[in-house]
């Protein structure tokens, strides 16, 4: 092996490694961004053979790997699923989507590209939909651990100078589109109906 090929076969292992703990993000690495760019066709033959498919979105500087759609045929195969599905629940969820509605509503209003929100804010903006009960310091506790498994998910991340001020990352869109909005708002309209009978 060439020294080229080995140093070819180190940056391929990296963008390999990166993607397969989760979402490669531009603003954070952009020489592992050019280097996932450049190698973007090998990477694909790469992953498909593992049941994956990679899903860049250049304008919005993410990448991330998700199973892959298959046919009958390849059905057949049972490849066990590498990327595993995760059941949110309703608090997650419900903060998912008005992170997204929010994310909408700053793409439509501003010019900047990072939409940033103070943990207040966001508290503010979920306390109305959970019922606090009698003791509002423990529900403040609750939310606080939603927004931190929404971080874990990487939909969010606290900045580094301020940890009371929560960066919604992009790539929400992607998993938050339309008709996740219209089936949660549908979910939502039912939960508040049987909540008030």
């Amino acid at each position: 092996m060439s020294e080229q090929q080995a140093i070819n076969s180190s940056v391929f292992s990296v963008v390999m490694v990166n993607l397969l703990k989760g979402v490669l993000y531009k603003d954070d690495n952009p020489a592992l961004w050019q280097n996932l760019i450049s190698l973007q066709a090998r990477v694909r033959d790469y992953v498909r053979e593992l049941g994956l498919e990679l899903v860049v979105q250049e304008d919005e500087g993410f990448a991330w790997l998700q199973t892959r759609h298959t046919d009958e045929q390849e059905q057949d195969e049972k490849i066990p699923r590498l990327v595993q599905k995760r059941q949110l629940s309703y608090p997650v969820s419900l903060l998912c989507a008005l992170l997204r509605r929010k994310l909408a509503e700053h793409d439509a209003t501003s010019s900047e590209t990072r939409l940033i929100l103070s943990v207040d804010d966001i508290v503010a903006m979920i306390k109305v939909f959970l019922s606090s009960g009698s003791n509002e310091v423990k529900l403040i506790d609750q939310i606080e651990t939603h927004i931190n498994k929404v971080i874990e998910l990487g939909f969010a991340r606290r900045l580094r100078n301020d940890s009371k001020k929560i960066e919604v990352r992009r790539i929400l869109k992607a998993f938050v589109d339309a008709q996740w909005l219209n089936d949660f708002d549908v979910k939502l309209k039912s939960y508040l109906v049987n909540d008030q009978n």
